[in-house]
């Protein structure tokens, strides 16, 4: 039997006139971090339509690396995803020494390796945290950021810089490992381990994590593929594809891991799936330190990589060599080739056009989160505008590849 107060209530609700209200979320609001603008039809709490704006942060890569040499290319890619570096120095060399036809030192691709996991555990780490301070979970977010200074002092150890390290080169690498290398892994792997305990205990199995986290910023399998997703994103959807494993490129066919996939392509399973990746990238890098060979970390072909200081100072072959891939670059054979890695982000791949000369006639990057981003909208509309905070984190937006 009705009430008279839900009468009233009824009564209220018919004659109570409301509309959609449009929000501006960012382009200048720390949970956007900075660089995109959101455009958001609500009624109430519920998102009816949300329409992301990027470009905010436009840098002109792919234009710019017309006007340099390939090796002057390096700093750029450093830029495009600015939390793993690493991982975009080695994908765009190999994409050159695949049309070389170059073939790099075994000692080199598991330095690649083992670099590169490295970033890919900071960049892991830098996500996670940052989406549970952005859900008020401070703490975690404390032991993340430790952990990736640990992964910043090992990188620095070797490549000299902490963010933007330029250490790749075409052909090889700009230095060996440092002799106490694998014994300073050895120091910090514990702690790794112990920091990844601490932020699984405090977030994994917390009440208010779950109900932020699970069921929200969800997308199909058949959604994700046909939107173009790869990496942690799109095995969280129960896709098993990992470049590593599907087309194995420097040491990675030689190396024993998992790839962890989800079920239900939500936010939660997308942590999950990052939270696993660390364990992975951990038990990679030992078994990397455990295999690599002895020999040289870089060709020994003076047109396509610098020669030794000594060369330089000493003999007029060197010094001339110098010259010519400082002022020239490498010359690299006219063609076209596309060369692809897995970012800590998903699939990361660039498709080079060489004319012949010393400089990239065309170079266009295929950066993960760029098509993570266009599913955005898909996967908030219909929730509520808190659910942006923890599908906005989960996807891992990186600006610099985004507005390349």
């Amino acid at each position: 039997m009705t009430t008279l107060e839900e009468l009233l209530d009824r009564e209220m609700e018919q004659e109570l006139y409301t509309e959609p209200m449009v929000l501006n979320l960012g382009p200048s609001h720390p949970v956007t971090h900075g660089t995109v603008r959101v455009i958001l039809t609500l009624d109430g709490e519920t998102v009816l339509h949300c329409d992301p704006e990027i470009g905010y942060l436009h840098r002109g890569f792919e234009k710019e690396t017309e006007n340099c040499t390939y090796s002057q290319v390096f700093p750029y890619t450093d830029r495009l995803n600015y939390v793993s570096p690493l991982l975009n120095n080695f994908g765009y060399a190999m994409t050159v020494e695949k049309l070389l036809g170059v073939q790099v030192p075994p000692r080199c691709n598991y330095i690649r390796v083992i670099m590169g996991e490295l970033s890919r555990l900071g960049d892991h780490l830098t996500s996670i945290g940052a989406g549970s301070m952005e859900l008020a979970g401070f703490t975690p977010f404390l032991y993340a950021v430790e952990g990736r200074e640990l992964t910043w002092d090992l990188i620095e150890e070797v490549s000299g810089a902490r963010l933007t390290t330029s250490y790749a080169r075409i052909g090889g690498l700009a230095h060996d490992l440092t002799p106490g290398f694998a014994d300073h892994w050895k120091a910090i792997r514990p702690h790794l381990l112990k920091i990844h305990r601490d932020i699984d205990k405090l977030l994994t199995r917390n009440r208010i994590f779950l109900d932020r986290m699970e069921g929200t910023g969800v997308i199909s399998a058949d959604k994700a593929i046909a939107h173009g997703f790869t990496g942690p994103c799109l095995r969280s959807t129960g896709v098993d594809y990992d470049v590593r494993k599907d087309h194995p490129y420097f040491a990675y066919g030689d190396l024993e891991f998992e790839v962890p996939v989800g079920t239900r392509g939500d936010n939660y399973d997308r942590y999950l799936v990052r939270m696993e990746e660390i364990l992975q990238s951990i038990r990679i890098i030992d078994q990397a330190l455990a295999q690599i060979p002895d020999g040289p970390y870089k060709v020994d072909d003076y047109r396509i990589i610098l020669p030794d200081k000594n060369q330089v100072y000493d003999t007029i072959e060197g010094m001339m060599a110098h010259f010519k891939v400082v002022f020239e670059g490498v010359h690299v054979p006219a063609g076209e080739v596309y060369g692809y890695t897995e970012g800590a982000n998903g699939e990361l791949g660039f498709y080079l056009v060489s004319d012949g000369s010393g400089q990239p006639w065309r170079l266009h990057v295929r950066p993960p989160a760029f098509y993570l981003m266009s599913a955005f909208s898909r996967m908030i509309e219909g929730g509520m505008i808190a659910d942006i905070i923890p599908t906005f984190d989960s996807i891992n937006y990186i600006a610099g590849e985004v507005d390349r």
